[in-house]
């Protein structure tokens, strides 16, 4: 079985392979979630940028061509406090976020925070 790799080493691997407007928008996206829950463990899965609580994936930055997409897990649970997310699986909802465009730190910082607190 593979394991996520979550060593700082990776994760820098992880940005330094990255277009520069990716760069800078996935960055961006880092500290803001990182800013609201400085526990979370961030670590490369799926190719992607994930963080978790206690071994629960609660975040992932998604890049695209055109847009990064800040997934959150348990984004079902959050729609009613932010009409801004979208999707209709089952549990995960998202927000895009077009790349040489500011990232909106606050809803960020927000959404971390709640996707944090549903997990209980």
């Amino acid at each position: 079985m593979r394991r996520p790799i979550h060593s700082a080493a990776l994760i820098n691997a992880f940005f330094d392979s990255l277009p520069p407007e990716q760069r800078d928008t996935a960055q961006a996206l880092q500290r803001a979630i990182l800013a609201a829950g400085p526990h979370l463990r961030a670590e490369v899965k799926w190719g992607n940028l994930c963080f978790q609580d206690n071994g629960e994936n609660i975040i992932a930055i998604v890049l695209h061509k055109a847009q990064a997409h800040l997934q959150i897990f348990n984004g079902a649970q959050l729609v009613g406090r932010f009409p801004q997310l979208e999707g209709t699986s089952r549990g995960m909802r998202l927000i895009k976020v077009k790349y040489r465009q500011p990232v909106d730190e606050e809803l960020v910082k927000a959404l971390t925070l709640a996707s944090i607190e549903a997990l209980g």
